[in-house]
């Protein structure tokens, strides 16, 4: 069941639930039911929801899934649930449900007490508010999604979608979550160890730049054989200099950073298009199929073959 909460993100709650619909289709048995502390609510966006069911009893083996509401850092001493939502999430532990909470929703969980003691995780930008305010929820940055035990957490918007997947790959094995994830047009299921700023946005809110113009050249032209000598050459440095600033400004190199951008277009091409292996891992610059194939799997755990886009 579905827990909509007031000022809900309609990507948070729209996003998961394709999935567990994808699923049923498939023949998992997933029962979709939306259910609020009143039959009617407005969205994050605006749209009004009607026709939600009042909070129910709970029965072991349920999934109760939280989409989150817009994101705001918590106050101090502000609620951001209600009693009556924060007693039904307590009771549905009790039962014996599963909780799973996509992006601030997880902080419907840490009111219920329910994160203390647990890895969990939410947006980035609502980390160190959740750290304050659930000291003893251990929670995590830099990931996508969290299981521990019966809670389940995940970071922002398409985070959410992962985890859901990764849920389904639980119940029904990895065929069907990965038969979703084609249907979704999800370029590739991501571990919840994945990092959750793709490497073409990360990396991108310094004031250098000298190496923001490396940065969008290196993007624009991913199959060209760069040098670092050909990189500083662009900005009028030195090797040794842009290589510098480039460790002094983002923490890696300039051919590092390369190497990030290639694997992730190559990781889009592969779940997109019907291009072999080889040709993907040319496109991207990487002239060796089998050094592109260690550093792919390196990456993502998985060979690139196993991301390929396959038709119906």
């Amino acid at each position: 069941m579905v827990l909509v909460l007031p000022d809900v993100n309609l990507l948070d709650l729209s996003g998961p639930v394709q999935v567990f619909d994808a699923a049923t289709h498939l023949g998992a048995d997933y029962r979709l039911r939306y259910v609020a502390e009143s039959g009617e609510l407005a969205s994050a966006q605006g749209l009004r929801l009607a026709g939600l069911q009042p909070l129910p009893e709970v029965e072991r083996g349920d999934l109760v899934l939280i989409p989150g509401p817009r994101l705001r850092p918590p106050g101090p001493g502000e609620p951001l649930a209600s009693d009556e939502v924060i007693a039904w999430l307590r009771a549905a532990h009790r039962a014996g449900a599963r909780l799973a909470a996509v992006c601030s929703g997880a902080a419907a969980l840490g009111e219920a007490g329910l994160l203390d003691g647990r890895r969990c995780t939410t947006h980035w930008s609502l980390v160190e508010a959740m750290r304050q305010r659930y000291p003893a929820a251990r929670v995590q940055d830099a990931v996508l999604y969290v299981h521990d035990g019966p809670v389940s957490t995940s970071a922002g918007i398409s985070a959410g979608i992962d985890l859901a997947l990764s849920l389904v790959e639980r119940d029904h094995g990895p065929e069907p979550a990965a038969a979703i994830a084609r249907e979704l047009v999800v370029y590739l299921r991501r571990s919840g160890s994945g990092r959750q700023i793709s490497p073409f946005l990360e990396h991108r809110s310094h004031l250098n730049a000298a190496v923001h113009r490396v940065q969008d050249h290196l993007a624009q032209h991913l199959d060209a054989r760069h040098t670092l000598a050909s990189l500083a050459a662009q900005v009028n440095l030195s090797p040794r200099g842009l290589s510098r600033a480039f460790t002094e400004t983002i923490g890696i190199t300039p051919l590092e950073y390369r190497q990030r951008l290639r694997l992730e277009r190559a990781a889009t091409l592969l779940a997109e298009t019907d291009l072999p292996v080889e040709a993907v891992a040319a496109r991207c610059g990487f002239h060796d199929g089998r050094h592109f194939r260690r550093l792919f799997k390196a990456r993502y755990g998985m060979p690139p073959s196993a991301t390929r886009r396959r038709s119906n």
